[in-house]
């Protein structure tokens, strides 16, 4: 693997691990690509029954285009806990994180009625027009495709599960790897369970709203990644505050960007329709501050417009608008400034290896002002 130029930059400080150059976060994509597509041609070789490649074939696809987030962060992590040598521990783990990240999307998907995903039909549409290309009824082509999505939902967590367990047992410690996992797993369920629970629900709670956030996104896609990469790496519990002071207020800010990209975004960039969380009724944050503020006739038009399957473009044109003269997007755009700072700052005094602390910048960077 060529993740890292090893190449020292003096003498290492006192109780830090050496600092290796620079950590090369192309490379890591790369290796966790590759860790992906390994393990998937193992499935597919060894499956039992001609009707599961192609199964497999789908989740491969669903694969291709991710940000890495989780991954990147996962690996980051087990530098920042003072990993080094071979990182191929940290590559497996964060390989079983992208398969549980294709899990919980294709749930996702299935749960909000999506079409959508990453310029390509969600996995329960493209699992349905599979179905009648290879001579199914039509009629039942919506049902087989929910089904069939639910249970590949199902098949990656098991394999994300064999990946993330694999990687802990070829570690020192790894009784302070599995209760991470498992507690991520929960709190994202949970998170989960939080959005199902206020999606079609036009409300001015931004606290429950935010809530959702913390759970759904800032300790799963930021949080947990960096924890469960520096417990690989042997690191004490000590560590974790420190990277949650990083990691809690930019997985806030990332939800916060996905939630203004859902309504104002471009969607040959996101891959996704910007009508799919106004027609969900997705009670974010940027609607419960418009709800807040919104005059009684702007209220009247949300109401009649939110959550509504039927609502079209130039009823997202009014409701973007209601979002633009409440201030609600531009109290979005600055909290999302503030917590990308506050997680930046929270990198100023870490004892992590340069090299990690400027990947995690990068990152920090590339979460907050993305277009996608």
């Amino acid at each position: 693997m060529t993740v890292l130029d090893h190449k020292r930059l003096g003498p290492p400080a006192l109780d830090v691990i050496p600092h290796p150059a620079a950590l090369d976060l192309s490379a890591v994509r790369r290796d966790v690509d590759a860790a992906l597509a390994t393990f998937l041609e193992a499935k597919e070789q060894s499956a039992p029954g001609p009707e599961l490649p192609p199964l497999i074939a789908q989740l491969r696809t669903f694969l291709t285009g991710g940000k890495r987030l989780r991954p990147l962060l996962c690996v980051c992590g087990w530098y920042a806990g003072g990993g080094e040598g071979d990182p191929s521990p940290a590559i497996r783990a964060a390989a079983g994180l992208e398969l549980f990240q294709a899990f919980a999307l294709i749930h996702d998907d299935v749960m909000d009625a999506s079409d959508a995903r990453r310029g390509r039909p969600s996995a329960h549409r493209a699992l349905a027009s599979a179905y009648t290309a290879n001579g199914g009824p039509a009629d039942r082509a919506e049902e087989h495709g929910l089904g069939a999505a639910v249970l590949l939902g199902d098949l990656a967590l098991i394999w994300s599960d064999e990946l993330l367990h694999g990687a802990s047992l070829t570690v020192r410690s790894p009784e302070q790897v599995l209760p991470l996992l498992d507690e991520m797993r929960g709190e994202v369920l949970y998170g989960q369970y939080l959005d199902l629970q206020t999606t079609g629900r036009l409300s001015d709670d931004v606290d429950t709203a935010a809530r959702v956030i913390r759970y759904k996104t800032a300790k799963y896609t930021v949080e947990r990644p960096l924890h469960i990469g520096a417990a690989l790496a042997g690191a004490t519990p000590g560590v974790r505050p420190v990277l949650s002071a990083f990691a809690l207020p930019l997985g806030e800010a990332f939800q916060l960007r996905d939630d203004l990209l859902g309504v104002f975004g471009d969607p040959r960039e996101t891959g996704k329709s910007v009508l799919d969380d106004l027609r969900a009724g997705k009670a974010t944050v940027l609607m419960a501050l418009a709800v807040q503020r919104a005059s009684r006739r702007e209220m009247r038009s949300l109401r009649a417009r939110f959550g509504r399957r039927n609502l079209n473009e130039r009823d997202a044109d009014v409701v973007r608008a209601i979002l633009e003269s409440t201030g609600a997007r531009q109290t979005v755009e600055d909290m999302i400034r503030t917590r990308r700072d506050e997680a930046l700052t929270a990198l100023d005094h870490t004892p992590f290896p340069a090299a990690a602390v400027a990947a995690l910048r990068d990152i920090a960077g590339s979460a907050t002002a993305r277009h996608a």
